[in-house]
Protein backbone atom coordinates (compact mmCIF):
# COMPACT_ATOMS: atom_id res chain seq x y z
CA UNK A 1 0.00 0.00 0.00
CA UNK A 2 1.38 3.47 -0.86
CA UNK A 3 2.04 5.87 1.98
CA UNK A 4 -1.16 7.62 3.00
CA UNK A 5 -1.64 11.37 2.79
CA UNK A 6 -2.69 13.15 5.99
CA UNK A 7 -5.08 16.05 5.41
CA UNK A 8 -5.81 18.59 8.17
CA UNK A 9 -9.39 18.35 9.42
CA UNK A 10 -11.27 21.60 8.86
CA UNK A 11 -14.77 22.78 9.85
CA UNK A 12 -15.55 23.23 6.13
CA UNK A 13 -15.53 19.45 5.81
CA UNK A 14 -18.41 19.09 8.27
CA UNK A 15 -22.11 19.00 7.43
CA UNK A 16 -24.90 19.06 10.01
CA UNK A 17 -22.94 20.75 12.83
CA UNK A 18 -23.61 24.18 14.32
CA UNK A 19 -19.93 24.66 15.12
CA UNK A 20 -16.74 22.74 15.88
CA UNK A 21 -14.73 23.05 19.08
CA UNK A 22 -10.93 22.88 18.83
CA UNK A 23 -9.43 20.37 21.26
CA UNK A 24 -5.86 19.45 22.17
CA UNK A 25 -6.05 16.52 19.75
CA UNK A 26 -8.35 17.73 17.00
CA UNK A 27 -11.88 19.06 16.50
CA UNK A 28 -15.23 18.13 18.03
CA UNK A 29 -18.48 18.95 16.18
CA UNK A 30 -21.30 20.48 18.22
CA UNK A 31 -24.98 20.74 17.30
CA UNK A 32 -25.65 23.73 19.54
CA UNK A 33 -23.35 26.76 19.72
CA UNK A 34 -21.25 27.29 22.83
CA UNK A 35 -23.38 30.26 23.93
CA UNK A 36 -26.47 28.05 24.00
CA UNK A 37 -24.69 25.41 26.07
CA UNK A 38 -23.66 28.05 28.57
CA UNK A 39 -27.24 29.25 28.93
CA UNK A 40 -28.51 25.68 29.25
CA UNK A 41 -26.10 25.10 32.15
CA UNK A 42 -26.88 21.39 32.15
CA UNK A 43 -24.46 18.46 31.91
CA UNK A 44 -26.85 16.22 30.00
CA UNK A 45 -27.74 18.92 27.48
CA UNK A 46 -24.03 19.51 26.85
CA UNK A 47 -23.50 15.79 26.28
CA UNK A 48 -26.51 15.47 23.98
CA UNK A 49 -25.59 18.52 21.89
CA UNK A 50 -22.05 17.13 21.52
CA UNK A 51 -23.35 13.83 20.15
CA UNK A 52 -23.05 13.85 16.40
CA UNK A 53 -26.54 12.98 15.16
CA UNK A 54 -26.70 13.83 11.46
CA UNK A 55 -23.11 15.17 11.41
CA UNK A 56 -20.84 13.89 8.65
CA UNK A 57 -17.57 14.60 6.90
CA UNK A 58 -18.33 15.52 3.28
CA UNK A 59 -15.34 15.00 0.99
CA UNK A 60 -14.39 14.85 -2.68
CA UNK A 61 -11.63 12.39 -3.56
CA UNK A 62 -10.42 9.55 -5.78
CA UNK A 63 -9.10 7.67 -2.73
CA UNK A 64 -9.67 3.95 -2.38
CA UNK A 65 -8.61 3.96 1.29
CA UNK A 66 -9.88 6.33 3.98
CA UNK A 67 -8.69 6.23 7.58
CA UNK A 68 -10.06 8.41 10.36
CA UNK A 69 -8.51 8.64 13.83
CA UNK A 70 -11.11 9.50 16.47
CA UNK A 71 -11.94 9.37 20.14
CA UNK A 72 -15.54 8.17 20.33
CA UNK A 73 -17.27 8.70 23.69
CA UNK A 74 -19.96 6.13 24.30
CA UNK A 75 -22.87 6.96 26.62
CA UNK A 76 -23.43 4.44 29.40
CA UNK A 77 -26.63 4.75 31.45
CA UNK A 78 -26.41 3.82 35.11
CA UNK A 79 -28.11 0.50 35.80
CA UNK A 80 -28.62 -0.33 32.12
CA UNK A 81 -26.76 -2.82 29.91
CA UNK A 82 -23.87 -1.36 27.91
CA UNK A 83 -24.85 -1.19 24.26
CA UNK A 84 -22.69 -1.82 21.21
CA UNK A 85 -20.25 0.84 20.01
CA UNK A 86 -21.58 3.47 17.64
CA UNK A 87 -21.21 2.96 13.92
CA UNK A 88 -19.57 5.18 11.31
CA UNK A 89 -21.45 4.91 8.00
CA UNK A 90 -19.68 5.58 4.69
CA UNK A 91 -21.69 6.84 1.72
CA UNK A 92 -20.22 6.92 -1.80
CA UNK A 93 -22.15 9.22 -4.13
CA UNK A 94 -25.11 9.00 -1.77
CA UNK A 95 -25.18 5.21 -1.33
CA UNK A 96 -24.19 3.26 1.76
CA UNK A 97 -20.86 1.58 0.98
CA UNK A 98 -19.57 0.55 4.40
CA UNK A 99 -19.89 0.75 8.15
CA UNK A 100 -17.36 0.39 10.94
CA UNK A 101 -16.86 1.03 14.64
CA UNK A 102 -13.82 2.68 16.19
CA UNK A 103 -11.50 0.93 18.59
CA UNK A 104 -10.52 2.59 21.86
CA UNK A 105 -12.76 5.40 22.99
CA UNK A 106 -14.09 6.89 26.21
CA UNK A 107 -17.32 6.73 28.20
CA UNK A 108 -19.84 9.23 29.51
CA UNK A 109 -21.69 7.76 32.46
CA UNK A 110 -25.21 9.15 32.87
CA UNK A 111 -27.49 8.93 35.89
CA UNK A 112 -30.92 9.29 34.29
CA UNK A 113 -32.49 10.06 37.67
CA UNK A 114 -30.39 13.19 38.20
CA UNK A 115 -28.95 14.01 34.75
CA UNK A 116 -25.42 13.95 36.17
CA UNK A 117 -22.68 12.98 33.69
CA UNK A 118 -19.21 11.67 34.52
CA UNK A 119 -16.53 11.18 31.87
CA UNK A 120 -13.68 8.69 31.63
CA UNK A 121 -10.39 9.41 29.89
CA UNK A 122 -10.34 8.04 26.37
CA UNK A 123 -7.91 6.56 23.89
CA UNK A 124 -7.88 7.18 20.16
CA UNK A 125 -8.96 4.53 17.69
CA UNK A 126 -9.07 4.25 13.92
CA UNK A 127 -11.97 3.76 11.51
CA UNK A 128 -10.85 2.37 8.16
CA UNK A 129 -12.69 2.02 4.86
CA UNK A 130 -10.92 0.45 1.86
CA UNK A 131 -11.75 -1.00 -1.53
CA UNK A 132 -13.52 2.20 -2.62
CA UNK A 133 -13.99 3.00 -6.33
CA UNK A 134 -10.90 4.59 -7.89
CA UNK A 135 -12.70 7.40 -9.71
CA UNK A 136 -13.33 10.89 -8.31
CA UNK A 137 -16.38 10.73 -6.09
CA UNK A 138 -18.26 12.34 -3.22
CA UNK A 139 -17.97 10.49 0.07
CA UNK A 140 -19.67 11.15 3.38
CA UNK A 141 -18.61 9.63 6.69
CA UNK A 142 -21.61 9.85 9.04
CA UNK A 143 -20.50 9.96 12.66
CA UNK A 144 -22.22 7.91 15.39
CA UNK A 145 -25.50 9.61 16.20
CA UNK A 146 -25.46 8.88 19.93
CA UNK A 147 -21.75 9.32 20.65
CA UNK A 148 -19.47 12.31 21.06
CA UNK A 149 -16.82 12.11 18.34
CA UNK A 150 -13.51 13.94 18.56
CA UNK A 151 -11.89 13.97 15.12
CA UNK A 152 -8.10 13.69 15.25
CA UNK A 153 -6.62 12.76 11.86
CA UNK A 154 -7.70 11.99 8.30
CA UNK A 155 -5.56 9.85 5.97
CA UNK A 156 -6.23 8.76 2.40
CA UNK A 157 -4.31 7.27 -0.54
CA UNK A 158 -5.25 10.20 -2.80
CA UNK A 159 -5.77 13.93 -2.23
CA UNK A 160 -9.00 14.93 -0.54
CA UNK A 161 -10.91 18.21 -0.24
CA UNK A 162 -14.17 19.41 1.21
CA UNK A 163 -17.12 19.17 -1.11
CA UNK A 164 -18.70 22.33 -2.40
CA UNK A 165 -21.75 23.75 -0.69
CA UNK A 166 -24.60 21.34 -1.24
CA UNK A 167 -26.97 22.16 -4.06
CA UNK A 168 -29.69 20.26 -2.24
CA UNK A 169 -32.28 22.01 -0.13
CA UNK A 170 -31.32 22.14 3.55
CA UNK A 171 -33.83 20.52 5.93
CA UNK A 172 -33.43 21.65 9.55
CA UNK A 173 -35.22 19.43 12.06
CA UNK A 174 -35.61 19.74 15.83
CA UNK A 175 -37.01 17.12 18.16
CA UNK A 176 -36.36 14.81 21.09
CA UNK A 177 -34.36 11.59 21.48
CA UNK A 178 -36.79 10.04 19.00
CA UNK A 179 -35.48 12.53 16.42
CA UNK A 180 -31.89 12.07 17.54
CA UNK A 181 -32.85 8.40 17.12
CA UNK A 182 -30.74 6.99 19.92
CA UNK A 183 -31.89 3.39 19.35
CA UNK A 184 -31.33 3.21 15.58
CA UNK A 185 -28.63 0.78 14.45
CA UNK A 186 -26.60 3.40 12.61
CA UNK A 187 -26.47 7.11 11.76
CA UNK A 188 -28.04 6.72 8.31
CA UNK A 189 -30.86 4.58 9.73
CA UNK A 190 -32.33 7.25 11.98
CA UNK A 191 -35.76 8.34 10.85
CA UNK A 192 -34.64 11.87 9.82
CA UNK A 193 -31.77 10.36 7.78
CA UNK A 194 -34.18 7.89 6.17
CA UNK A 195 -36.57 10.70 5.25
CA UNK A 196 -33.76 12.96 3.99
CA UNK A 197 -32.34 10.17 1.85
CA UNK A 198 -35.70 9.43 0.26
CA UNK A 199 -36.34 13.14 -0.38
CA UNK A 200 -32.83 14.06 -1.58
CA UNK A 201 -32.36 16.90 0.90
CA UNK A 202 -29.41 17.95 3.08
CA UNK A 203 -30.19 17.14 6.73
CA UNK A 204 -29.35 19.18 9.82
CA UNK A 205 -30.59 17.14 12.77
CA UNK A 206 -31.13 19.15 15.95
CA UNK A 207 -32.81 16.27 17.75
CA UNK A 208 -31.73 16.57 21.38
CA UNK A 209 -32.06 13.54 23.63
CA UNK A 210 -34.23 14.58 26.58
CA UNK A 211 -33.91 18.25 25.69
CA UNK A 212 -36.68 19.21 23.26
CA UNK A 213 -37.98 21.53 25.96
CA UNK A 214 -38.89 24.72 24.07
CA UNK A 215 -35.69 26.38 25.31
CA UNK A 216 -35.22 29.92 23.96
CA UNK A 217 -31.57 29.25 23.03
CA UNK A 218 -32.68 26.29 20.87
CA UNK A 219 -35.21 28.51 19.12
CA UNK A 220 -32.48 31.09 18.48
CA UNK A 221 -30.23 28.37 17.06
CA UNK A 222 -32.99 27.37 14.65
CA UNK A 223 -33.55 31.04 13.81
CA UNK A 224 -29.89 31.60 12.98
CA UNK A 225 -29.24 28.36 11.05
CA UNK A 226 -29.41 28.39 7.28
CA UNK A 227 -32.39 26.33 6.14
CA UNK A 228 -34.80 25.92 3.24
CA UNK A 229 -37.20 23.71 5.22
CA UNK A 230 -37.80 23.50 8.97
CA UNK A 231 -39.68 21.00 11.12
CA UNK A 232 -40.22 21.12 14.87
CA UNK A 233 -41.43 18.02 16.74
CA UNK A 234 -42.22 18.79 20.36
CA UNK A 235 -44.11 17.35 23.29
CA UNK A 236 -42.80 14.08 24.66
CA UNK A 237 -39.88 15.54 26.63
CA UNK A 238 -42.21 18.01 28.30
CA UNK A 239 -44.29 15.14 29.64
CA UNK A 240 -41.27 12.99 30.52
CA UNK A 241 -39.76 15.79 32.60
CA UNK A 242 -43.10 17.14 33.91
CA UNK A 243 -41.56 20.48 33.07
CA UNK A 244 -44.62 22.70 32.68
CA UNK A 245 -48.40 22.85 32.75
CA UNK A 246 -50.77 23.77 29.94
CA UNK A 247 -50.81 27.46 30.92
CA UNK A 248 -47.04 27.71 30.34
CA UNK A 249 -46.97 25.33 27.36
CA UNK A 250 -49.18 27.35 25.04
CA UNK A 251 -47.27 30.68 25.15
CA UNK A 252 -43.95 28.77 25.13
CA UNK A 253 -44.89 27.15 21.81
CA UNK A 254 -45.93 30.52 20.39
CA UNK A 255 -42.69 32.12 21.55
CA UNK A 256 -40.60 29.29 20.12
CA UNK A 257 -42.28 29.63 16.71
CA UNK A 258 -42.10 33.43 16.82
CA UNK A 259 -38.33 33.27 17.36
CA UNK A 260 -37.86 30.88 14.42
CA UNK A 261 -39.91 33.19 12.23
CA UNK A 262 -37.58 36.11 13.05
CA UNK A 263 -34.93 34.44 10.88
CA UNK A 264 -37.11 32.41 8.51
CA UNK A 265 -40.11 34.53 7.65
CA UNK A 266 -41.28 32.62 4.58
CA UNK A 267 -39.58 29.25 5.07
CA UNK A 268 -41.92 26.23 5.10
CA UNK A 269 -42.29 25.33 8.78
CA UNK A 270 -43.87 22.04 9.83
CA UNK A 271 -45.07 21.64 13.43
CA UNK A 272 -45.22 17.96 14.42
CA UNK A 273 -46.93 16.52 17.49
CA UNK A 274 -45.72 13.43 19.40
CA UNK A 275 -45.89 9.87 18.14
CA UNK A 276 -47.78 7.27 20.17
CA UNK A 277 -46.34 6.18 23.50
CA UNK A 278 -48.57 3.99 25.69
CA UNK A 279 -46.94 5.16 28.92
CA UNK A 280 -48.03 8.78 28.70
CA UNK A 281 -50.92 8.97 26.24
CA UNK A 282 -53.33 9.79 29.06
CA UNK A 283 -51.02 9.70 32.09
CA UNK A 284 -48.77 12.63 33.02
CA UNK A 285 -45.07 12.35 33.79
CA UNK A 286 -42.48 12.38 35.02
CA UNK A 287 -41.02 9.19 33.57
CA UNK A 288 -37.84 7.43 34.61
CA UNK A 289 -36.15 4.05 34.11
CA UNK A 290 -38.08 1.20 35.69
CA UNK A 291 -35.86 -0.27 38.43
CA UNK A 292 -37.77 -3.57 38.28
CA UNK A 293 -37.11 -4.07 34.55
CA UNK A 294 -34.22 -6.36 33.55
CA UNK A 295 -33.31 -4.02 30.68
CA UNK A 296 -33.72 -0.30 30.12
CA UNK A 297 -37.46 0.30 30.15
CA UNK A 298 -39.32 3.35 31.37
CA UNK A 299 -42.28 3.87 33.68
CA UNK A 300 -44.35 6.90 34.56
CA UNK A 301 -44.75 8.24 38.05
CA UNK A 302 -47.83 10.28 37.17
CA UNK A 303 -51.43 9.49 38.03
CA UNK A 304 -54.09 9.31 35.27
CA UNK A 305 -56.62 10.81 37.66
CA UNK A 306 -54.50 13.95 37.97
CA UNK A 307 -54.52 14.45 34.20
CA UNK A 308 -58.30 14.39 34.05
CA UNK A 309 -58.69 17.04 36.74
CA UNK A 310 -59.46 20.39 35.06
CA UNK A 311 -57.45 22.47 37.53
CA UNK A 312 -54.06 20.78 37.26
CA UNK A 313 -53.29 21.49 33.59
CA UNK A 314 -50.94 18.51 33.59
CA UNK A 315 -49.62 17.56 30.17
CA UNK A 316 -50.12 14.21 28.48
CA UNK A 317 -49.42 13.33 24.87
CA UNK A 318 -53.12 13.52 24.03
CA UNK A 319 -53.39 16.98 25.62
CA UNK A 320 -50.32 18.20 23.74
CA UNK A 321 -51.59 16.95 20.38
CA UNK A 322 -54.90 18.73 20.90
CA UNK A 323 -53.21 21.98 21.88
CA UNK A 324 -50.60 21.90 19.10
CA UNK A 325 -53.36 21.31 16.56
CA UNK A 326 -55.27 24.30 17.92
CA UNK A 327 -52.16 26.52 17.97
CA UNK A 328 -51.27 25.55 14.41
CA UNK A 329 -54.78 26.28 13.12
CA UNK A 330 -54.75 29.65 14.87
CA UNK A 331 -51.35 30.65 13.46
CA UNK A 332 -51.98 29.33 9.95
CA UNK A 333 -54.62 31.99 9.49
CA UNK A 334 -51.78 34.54 9.27
CA UNK A 335 -48.87 32.28 8.27
CA UNK A 336 -49.44 30.50 4.93
CA UNK A 337 -46.06 28.75 5.24
CA UNK A 338 -46.87 27.03 8.54
CA UNK A 339 -48.12 23.43 8.44
CA UNK A 340 -49.13 20.80 10.99
CA UNK A 341 -48.59 17.03 11.14
CA UNK A 342 -50.21 14.79 13.72
CA UNK A 343 -47.54 12.48 15.11
CA UNK A 344 -50.02 9.60 15.07
CA UNK A 345 -49.77 9.70 11.27
CA UNK A 346 -46.14 8.70 11.72
CA UNK A 347 -46.57 6.06 14.46
CA UNK A 348 -49.77 5.09 16.24
CA UNK A 349 -51.30 2.50 18.54
CA UNK A 350 -51.69 -0.04 15.72
CA UNK A 351 -48.02 0.35 14.87
CA UNK A 352 -47.11 -0.31 18.49
CA UNK A 353 -48.77 -3.72 18.21
CA UNK A 354 -46.67 -4.70 15.18
CA UNK A 355 -43.49 -2.62 15.64
CA UNK A 356 -43.29 -2.02 19.39
CA UNK A 357 -41.17 0.49 21.26
CA UNK A 358 -38.67 -1.75 23.10
CA UNK A 359 -38.34 0.57 26.12
CA UNK A 360 -41.91 1.93 25.76
CA UNK A 361 -40.62 5.33 24.55
CA UNK A 362 -38.14 4.91 21.68
CA UNK A 363 -38.50 3.20 18.28
CA UNK A 364 -35.96 0.61 17.18
CA UNK A 365 -34.40 0.53 13.70
CA UNK A 366 -37.57 -0.91 12.15
CA UNK A 367 -39.63 1.82 13.79
CA UNK A 368 -37.29 4.49 12.45
CA UNK A 369 -37.60 3.09 8.93
CA UNK A 370 -41.40 3.23 9.25
CA UNK A 371 -41.46 6.79 10.62
CA UNK A 372 -38.89 8.10 8.12
CA UNK A 373 -40.76 6.62 5.17
CA UNK A 374 -44.08 8.06 6.33
CA UNK A 375 -42.58 11.48 7.04
CA UNK A 376 -41.04 11.63 3.56
CA UNK A 377 -44.33 10.54 2.01
CA UNK A 378 -46.22 13.26 3.88
CA UNK A 379 -43.79 16.18 3.75
CA UNK A 380 -41.86 15.86 0.50
CA UNK A 381 -44.48 14.74 -2.03
CA UNK A 382 -45.79 17.16 -4.65
CA UNK A 383 -48.65 18.29 -2.40
CA UNK A 384 -46.73 18.13 0.86
CA UNK A 385 -45.54 21.11 2.90
CA UNK A 386 -41.95 20.59 1.68
CA UNK A 387 -42.79 20.11 -2.00
CA UNK A 388 -40.34 21.84 -4.35
CA UNK A 389 -41.56 25.30 -5.19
Amino acid sequence: MPELIQTPLAPAMLRGAATARSTERGVMPLRLPEAALMQGHDDYLRLTASQAAGVRLALRTAATVVELDVVATRTVFRGAPVGPPGMFDLLVDGRLAGEAAASGGATAGVDLATGAVTYSAGTAGTVCFDGLPKQEKDIEIWLPHSEVTELIALRTDAPVRATREASKRIWLHHGSSISQSVDAAGPTRTWPAVAAGRAGVDLVNLGLNGNALLDPFTARTLRDTRADLISVKVGINLVNTDLMRLRAFTPAVHGFLDTIREGHRDTPLLLVSPIHSPLIEDTPGPTAPDPDSPGLRFKTFGDPADASHPVTGLLTLRTIRQELSRIAAERMADDPHLHYLDGLDLYNETDFATTPLPDLLHPDTAGHALIGTRFARHAFTDRGPFAPR
